[in-house]
């Protein structure tokens, strides 16, 4: 039995601190809730038709609904449980901006060209230690 606290309350529980994945949903949690401005507009744009439409006409896209549903679980069960909890992982990641990505782009063509010319660099020159050593 369950210690009665002379407070009325129950035992003490503590949490465990989140998880990094807890903490990237909640950032993007938080992230989705500040979408940009024109992300809204577009989205509004979109569902805008749909909003438009009375309750009786949205009744086909309903069946529609429950129709496909047992094809979709038909397909679930086909694809392999690899591709589903690929999708699943994918959904999760949190994408860099466009701006960071053209800057990790940068920083890896500049890495690239530096390395190249130091292998170039290291390669021509045990080729002349080569002609002159060995070819002599």
């Amino acid at each position: 039995m369950a210690k009665v606290m002379p407070s009325g309350k129950g035992p003490r529980v503590r949490r465990s601190a989140p998880t990094v994945r807890e903490r990237q949903v909640a950032a993007a949690a938080k992230k989705d809730e500040q979408k940009p401005r024109r992300i809204r507009r577009a989205s509004a744009k979109a569902a805008a038709p749909f909003k438009k439409l009375k309750v009786g006409q949205r009744a086909p896209f309903r069946m529609l609904g429950k129709l496909l549903r047992p094809v979709k679980r038909v397909l679930t069960w086909l694809a392999p449980k690899y591709l589903i909890n690929s999708w699943r992982e994918v959904r999760q990641v949190i994408w860099p901006s466009r701006r960071e990505t053209w800057r990790l782009t940068l920083a890896v063509f500049i890495f690239a060209t530096i390395f190249g010319a130091l292998v170039a660099g290291v390669d021509k020159g045990l080729d002349e230690i080569f002609k002159k050593v060995v070819l002599k």
